[in-house]
């Protein structure tokens, strides 16, 4: 069992596998070939990350210099056999479309389908081509609509021709530029593409249990039926939807939980057996400082401050008191308690680990004397504020428009995680740890608010007093950035 593990983890090892691509360039060239396939192919192309992933394989095919034009070949190949193989599903189903997963409980997607192609006609395979919603969509209806198969495939060929360097190209370039702009330190390469590996799965994964755990999903409906099965399993779930019935059981805040239950005592727990720098820490801090490099002096380390200023405890106060006293007037007890519980659960909490880690930061200006590293208090207070702020609002709005919302805090909250590596007061380990134990706040004030609420919805009702309430945060966080100091 050990060798097999260590088999595998070194197969994973972002080092291997860039030793094993510049080996075997083809193998690479027929990953870009499958991913375009997939990005393609019908109802998967909504699934998979088709676009990150096209974007980081082309970087590393320039990296390696591998022959531009079999890579656009392969891309090209793989477009417009994806997009064969849903014409003929069209064709070949079409009378039980309708009926069948997933348009049986997305029958839209099918609607906004036939209302491009009516719209657009044949061009519709060349537009829905470059279309993120429709794409993988529109070549299905074509063959349901009866498009002519040598009209469809001179369509589907040429504009895959015109699709494969628009996708594929800008990553190429970078990948064979970047590295005449700066050099990246010892190990960089490596970290590179853990990260955009890690990426990418979380974004796959994110996507994936966010439909499959929301209420319409077929795994939210499988553990429900599983759940309700134990009088146990009943009582939870009749106190975590009471008195919102048509509520959705909260699976998506536990699955989280669980996850940060794990991660957050396996982080502290490895920082305090190895208090120095890890390996990806070291090289995490040198390239902040060549990238630093790339910008005029002096400009990346002011963003750097903005963002930290935002995320410290003065400028996340700003952003949250016109909440808290609009809460408290209104009334909503509940939800008012649940924030303000979490939030301070949150900072005690960091607070304690800092104390008992006790990991010296890489670098401690004179404000931050006797302050600890292990875990970012910037990014664990970011995650909570503006996780549990997304959720909020995310809770009533149609699930085609909450990935924004969710995506949007994501990448509010990572841009203020790297600002402080940036500064060189957080190792990268310290903002991962950050960033788990907010999660462990926002999955637990998730998971017990439904079973005190008396509203239907936290933020629900009139927009007017979501606009001036955002205004206000706003007007205070600016106050904040201009006449406060650090």
């Amino acid at each position: 069992m050990s060798n097999t593990l260590a088999t595998l983890t070194h197969w994973l090892d972002p080092t291997t596998l860039m030793a094993v691509l510049s080996d075997h360039p083809i193998a690479l060239i027929c990953i870009i070939g499958i991913v375009s396939l997939l990005e393609s192919l019908a109802i998967i192309g909504l699934l998979v990350p088709g676009v990150v992933i096209l974007t980081a394989g082309a970087s590393l095919a320039g990296h390696l210099a591998l022959p531009l034009p079999l890579l656009l070949i392969s891309g090209a190949m793989g477009a417009i056999i994806g997009d064969g193989i849903s014409f003929w599903l069209g064709i070949r189903y079409r009378d039980q479309l309708h009926g069948r997963w997933p348009f049986s409980r997305h029958p839209e997607w099918l609607e906004h389908g036939q209302q491009f192609f009516h719209r657009h006609g044949s061009w519709s395979i060349a537009f829905g081509r470059f279309v993120g919603p429709v794409r993988p969509i529109i070549p299905l209806v074509a063959g349901m609509l009866d498009m002519p198969p040598a009209k469809f495939f001179l369509v589907n060929g040429l504009s895959a021709l015109a699709w494969s360097p628009a996708y594929l190209l800008p990553g190429y370039l970078l990948g064979q530029t970047w590295q005449s702009l700066f050099t990246l330190p010892e190990g960089a390469d490596g970290l590179l593409v853990g990260v955009a590996s890690g990426l990418i799965f979380c974004a796959f994964a994110f996507s994936f249990l966010r439909r499959q755990l929301g209420r319409e999903g077929r795994l939210y409906h499988w553990l429900a039926h599983r759940l309700r099965k134990t009088s146990s399993g009943r009582r939870l779930w009749w106190q975590l939807r009471h008195p919102d019935p048509e509520g959705e059981f909260p699976l998506a805040s536990m699955a989280l939980l669980v996850f940060a239950v794990i991660s957050v005592p396996a982080m502290s727990l490895g920082a305090l057996a190895h208090p120095a720098p890890w390996w990806i820490d070291r090289v995490a801090a040198s390239l902040a400082k060549s990238v630093a490099a790339l910008f005029p002096e002096g400009l990346l380390t002011q963003a750097s401050l903005v963002l930290s200023r935002v995320a410290d405890g003065t400028g996340l106060t700003m952003l949250v008191i016109p909440w808290l006293a609009w809460l408290l007037i209104t009334r909503r007890h509940a939800i008012w308690l649940h924030l303000m519980a979490g939030w301070v659960g949150i900072a005690c909490a960091n607070t304690l680990l800092k104390y008992l880690i006790q990991r010296p930061r890489p670098d401690t200006p004179a404000f931050l004397e006797g302050s600890m590293s292990f875990p970012s208090a910037h990014t664990a207070g970011a995650v909570a504020v503006f996780g549990l702020a997304a959720a909020f609002i995310a809770e009533r709005q149609p699930s085609s428009h909450r990935r924004w919302i969710y995506w949007g805090a994501i990448a509010l909250c990572t841009l203020i995680g790297l600002s402080r590596i940036t500064l060189g007061v957080h190792y990268l380990s310290d903002i991962l740890g950050g960033a788990c134990l907010g999660l462990l706040g926002c999955a637990l004030v998730r998971i017990s608010y439904p079973a005190f609420a008396r509203q239907s919805s936290a933020l629900s009702g009139n927009p007017t007093p979501l606009l001036l309430l955002s205004a206000c945060s706003l007007l205070l966080l600016a106050a904040r950035l201009l006449w406060l100091p650090l």
